[in-house]
């Protein structure tokens, strides 16, 4: 099974990742110097500490979440993360586009909207519902299954479309 690295960041998450990151460190920060200390308020310290906790969390789980790669197979999408494979079946795979203009105007639903990559639920008015493991929107392929689409961005989306189509004969390439 051939592996596609997924594309080098855009400068769109850069500045998202860079921001994201200020905006983390200063949250934490600043509730670390929030954390009262010996009050007489049960918990408070507690429930301090806690949300001191929060901005690691999240930059912690985007890091594990982040976008490595992709490999394709006759059944499933698989998606490289940082410890870990996420697969994703493409049962009934019908069309692949390249077009990034069919992404204009999403909405992320749920999700990563720029944390070392854009993945997650989001929306858009020409294609719906889809699912994204993107690091450059430029360079986006859609593939189109039967009630949904998946959103990948592999260095070279040609090799890719090339992959996809030898693995599902028949499925309709557009661009």
């Amino acid at each position: 099974m051939p592996h596609f690295p997924a594309a080098p960041w855009s400068t769109m998450l850069r500045v998202a990742t860079l921001f994201g990151g200020v905006v983390l460190a200063a949250a934490g920060i600043g509730a670390v110097m929030a954390i009262p200390r010996g009050t007489r308020v049960p918990f408070a310290e507690t429930f301090g500490v806690f949300v001191a906790f929060v901005p690691p969390a999240i930059a912690i789980s985007a890091v594990l979440f982040v976008v490595l790669g992709y490999e394709v197979d006759r059944h499933e999408l698989r998606v490289r993360r940082l410890l870990w494979w996420t697969s994703v079946p493409l049962t009934g795979l019908v069309r692949v586009a390249t077009d990034p203009a069919l992404l204009k105007g999403s909405v992320r639903v749920f999700g990563n909207g720029g944390l070392l990559s854009f993945t997650g639920r989001f929306r858009s008015r020409e294609i719906g519902p889809y699912r994204a493991f993107v690091t450059d929107w430029s360079r986006a392929v859609v593939l189109f299954v039967p009630g949904r689409a998946i959103v990948v961005s592999p260095a070279d989306p040609a090799a890719f479309v090339r992959a996809v189509s030898a693995r599902f004969p028949g499925v309709a390439v557009s661009s």
